[in-house]
């Protein structure tokens, strides 16, 4: 996994209002989830998830780590005390974008909502743009990507897409205290660097990518 250091402190240099932005390789990207014991000791383990994880259900995946640090509390909310850094094929992470459908109707991607609710309901992925964060947690004026998978490309996710899996609870821990005890400048050193992720230029229309910076 090739490391960048972080921008230090809140970041709030001006950026592109939808990017995506990761940790990545030459061949695999990283993203974050988080659950609970039960289900990350396992995939620890195997290297891949089995149950109790559902294929069922969708999954989220989020290359922001300090996104996922919201989302989960810093690993205190119920069943997201463990947080996983998952490394997965940048071949399966274009092919979920390229297969997605934006979670809301977005008149600039679909020309009716009819049309929006239709490609919705036949695609195995879905796009989520929320405000990206800061390692105290504030929103920036950007966004970050959520890409949610179920079907087809769960099931790629879990028997194919997924390298290694790998238990970053104590790091975020760690950048958790050293944010309270240090301040953000500090914390940031602690972290993958996460840059902009070179994505086709058609993947990054489907998904609603913007120049516009903010």
């Amino acid at each position: 996994m090739t490391a960048e250091r972080r921008p230090s402190g809140p970041d709030r240099r001006s950026r592109p209002y939808r990017e995506v932005r990761a940790a990545f390789s030459d061949t695999t990207v990283r993203v974050y989830q988080a659950y609970s014991p039960a289900i990350a000791d396992k995939a620890v383990a195997a290297g891949t998830f089995l149950a109790p994880f559902s294929r069922e259900r969708m999954t989220w995946i989020k290359p922001s780590f300090t996104w996922m640090m919201y989302r989960a509390g810093w690993a205190e909310k119920p069943g997201q005390e463990r947080i996983l850094a998952i490394e997965i094929l940048r071949s399966g992470f274009e092919w979920a974008l390229a297969h997605a459908c934006l979670s809301h109707f977005d008149k600039a991607a679909h020309a009716t909502s009819d049309e929006w609710k239709a490609a919705l309901k036949r695609s195995p992925a879905r796009i989520q743009w929320d405000p990206e964060r800061t390692l105290q947690l504030q929103p920036l004026d950007w966004r970050a990507i959520q890409i949610g998978l179920e079907g087809q490309a769960v099931h790629a996710y879990v028997d194919t897409w997924i390298q290694r899996i790998e238990d970053v609870t104590d790091l975020a821990r760690t950048v958790r205290r050293t944010v309270a005890e240090d301040g953000p400048e500090a914390a940031a050193e602690l972290l993958p660097g996460e840059r902009p992720y070179p994505l086709p230029p058609e993947i990054a229309q489907h998904i609603g990518c913007t120049d516009r910076s903010v």
